[in-house]
């Protein structure tokens, strides 16, 4: 395929969606489910080619990574397990996979003569990040007192009491500072590849005083990368796809609110008010605010199935600058 001219090049949208999409809670995670699923998501994603947009997606792995690690977990005896940033890399290159697969398959049915990529990549966090001294994301297996005990203090980890369920990891979670894989991911979209990229929030790697690059016992919220990113390639809009059409405020109470279209400082103004929790709905909204604050144009939050009245203005929740 020959470059497109900066005059043909469509309106470029960062989609950002989680690993639910293709393990959802209900369902085992099997290899049939997901590709199932992903082609069923591929669906609804392949009609912003329809509305005149170009796409670049970042897909979740919660799900996907948990089950790698429970995978290592079992084999443990048997096989040296691997490091976090390791597993992520693995969710990144079997995810990829399955919906490129999905994607090319559905473009293709429907003429739509669009090549998919999956870049691997790296996403630079600072080593002296708060989230370092405080880490707060369940992640893996759960297991017995006497085992979490070990590997406390085998492999340093900080285990928690998981609602009675037993013992579970956490980790810290980092902000995203760079891309390193960016000239990559810049130079197959200008090409107009369909990019797939950024998976589970990227792989989480820290830079040395000589630039050495390694990787850390970390995970990286995808929305965050996914708004770092849609800034860094000027996208005109971030979409976050995820399980409810719209957003709301005092959610689940006689007061609920949905909000259709809301503009930069009133979501700000509810953020602040702690309408938007960190384990929900809150490093979306945070996303959002700062890709719309380094200068995108709009934001959208949906679900997959009302991405098609969302993009007709008729249902999700818009955000827009002031």
């Amino acid at each position: 395929m020959t470059p497109q001219k900066a005059s043909e090049k469509k309106r470029l949208i960062v989609v950002a969606f989680g690993g639910n999409a293709l393990h959802p809670e209900n369902e085992r995670g099997t290899q049939k489910e997901q590709m199932r699923n992903a082609l069923r998501a591929a669906k609804h994603i392949s009609t912003l080619f329809q509305k005149g947009y170009h796409i670049l997606l970042v897909h979740g792995n919660g799900p996907q990574v948990g089950s790698i690690l429970i995978q290592m977990e079992e084999a443990s005896t048997k096989v040296p397990p691997f490091a976090l940033d390791v597993a992520v890399a693995m969710s990144q290159g079997s995810m990829g996979y399955m919906i490129m697969t999905a994607l090319q398959a559905v473009l293709n049915r429907r003429k739509i003569h669009v090549p998919v990529s999956c870049v691997l990549t790296r996403v630079l966090v600072d080593e002296n990040d708060p989230a370092f001294l405080n880490p707060t994301k369940p992640i893996g297996p759960f297991f017995t007192a006497y085992r979490a005990s070990r590997l406390m203090k085998l492999k340093r980890w900080t285990v928690i009491e998981d609602a009675g369920r037993g013992y579970r990891r956490v980790v810290p979670s980092p902000k995203p500072i760079d891309i390193i894989d960016l000239e990559a991911i810049r130079k197959l979209t200008d090409q107009g590849f369909l990019v797939i990229a950024c998976g589970g929030g990227g792989i989480p790697v820290v830079k040395d005083e000589k630039g050495r690059i390694r990787g850390v016992e970390a995970v990286i919220d995808k929305d965050y990368t996914s708004a770092l990113l849609a800034q860094k390639l000027n996208a005109s809009m971030l979409l976050i796809l995820t399980n409810v059409e719209k957003v709301a405020i005092y959610y689940r109470s006689p007061q609920e609110k949905w909000l259709d279209r809301i503009t930069l400082s009133e979501v700000k103004r509810y953020y602040e008010a702690g309408h938007f929790p960190p384990g929900s709905m809150g490093p979306k909204i945070q996303a959002a605010i700062d890709f719309l604050e380094q200068g995108g144009e709009k934001v959208l939050i949906t679900n997959i199935p009302s991405l098609r009245k969302a993009l007709e203005g008729k249902t999700g929740t818009w955000i827009i600058p002031q």
